[in-house]
């Protein structure tokens, strides 16, 4: 009964409130260069409890002659599987088992923009950590919305279906349609829990806090108004009445145009391989024809037929690129589309709201 609860598959994440730290502050620095790290922890019941966790070390390209943003967002992103970074990884759990704390690898984390994560990079790293250890997960911080009070951290895993896709390499049409896989069965999410430590509860909850008075005692002079202001309620805000268009929605829409575009792109190209396969086999059924009524020539001369199989060397198929790509594309669009419908629900309550003063009498 142990060993199955054992080799059960955890159901939730649980964060310690000092990793949430590190990770912010590490990507918050790093931003807009994409930020990695690797987490550690232990799955217990369930639950993928994460303890620690600490950086990739990055490569300072100031020094390096052509240099530039995009090399440096390219190698830390790929830093989680770099061989060097793999090293430096192992070295560190070393190091945190020699001080008693909690050593085992389960996942890594990278910062996002705007919600942008899916990409072939962030499937590679995820595939380098899950094809060793099954329990291990990807967390992704975006910076963006994070900065608006908001925490955002998400907790993501390879479906089973797609690894083994992955590990094949194949990802023609044939093959999706026999195995069903569609770019919803890329990625699952977890949800995510952040968990602080009973000493720091103990104090949060020891906190000092104001008293509240039913009864109020007014002021009888100016002395006392002076010596003890009137401390005035608090206001309601006012920003929920903006009825501005939030800025991350306009750039949310402009990156799901782009990915929209992309993904139009990529099925041009499939398209375009599709035709190419047409001509070559309208090519192959004339010269099998051809050859067909040659050896029917052939044979009433009482002649020796010649092969039919000779187009496999004369011909070449055009290669079906490969649907990753395309899969990786639309998985993104559906996490735009998620977070503009999360936008517009308060947008469209306020234009509603103010409708019947905005339309003409």
């Amino acid at each position: 009964m142990a060993d199955s609860s054992k080799d059960a598959p955890f159901k939730t994440v649980q964060v310690e409130a000092l990793v949430v730290m590190k990770i912010v502050k590490h990507c918050s620095n790093s931003f807009p260069t994409t930020a990695t790290g690797s987490v550690v922890g232990m799955d217990k019941d369930g639950v993928l409890e994460i303890t620690n966790t600490f950086p990739f070390p990055t490569v300072d390209l100031a020094n390096v002659e052509g240099g530039h943003q995009n090399d440096a967002s390219a190698l830390a992103a790929a830093a989680p599987r770099a061989k060097a970074n793999i090293i430096y990884q192992n070295e560190m759990i070393r190091h945190l088992k020699e001080v008693n704390v909690d050593a085992n690898n389960v996942g890594w984390y990278t910062s996002a923009t705007m919600g942008n994560f899916v990409n072939a990079s962030f499937i590679e790293n995820q595939y380098h950590y899950q094809r060793e250890n099954d329990r291990t997960v990807a967390l992704v911080h975006d910076v963006s919305r994070s900065s608006q009070g908001a925490l955002s951290l998400r907790a993501f895993k390879l479906t089973q279906n797609f690894m083994t896709a992955f590990k094949e390499g194949k990802f023609t049409t044939e093959s999706l349609q026999k195995s069903k896989l569609s770019f919803k069965d890329i990625v699952v999410e977890y949800p995510v829990h952040v968990h602080n430590s009973h000493l720091l509860t103990s104090y949060l909850h020891q906190l000092p806090s104001a008293p509240t008075d039913v009864d109020v005692t007014m002021p009888t002079s100016l002395s006392d108004l002076q010596r003890d202001p009137v401390k005035l309620p608090l206001y309601p805000s006012t920003d929920i009445l903006d009825l501005s268009i939030d800025p991350f929605l306009e750039k949310t829409c402009d990156l799901l145009l782009d990915s929209i575009e992309s993904h139009y792109t990529e099925l041009n190209n499939h398209q375009y391989y599709q035709r190419q396969l047409a001509r070559e086999q309208a090519k192959i059924t004339a010269w099998q024809t051809k050859r067909k009524a040659e050896n029917a020539a052939r044979v009433a001369a009482k002649q020796q037929p010649l092969p039919e199989d000779e187009w496999q060397r004369i011909f070449k198929l055009p290669q079906e690129p490969s649907r990753l790509e395309g899969m990786l594309n639309a998985k993104q669009v559906e996490q735009y589309s998620k977070q503009i419908d999360g936008f517009t629900a308060n947008v469209s309550t306020k234009m509603f709201a103010v409708r019947g003063n905005l339309l003409p009498e």
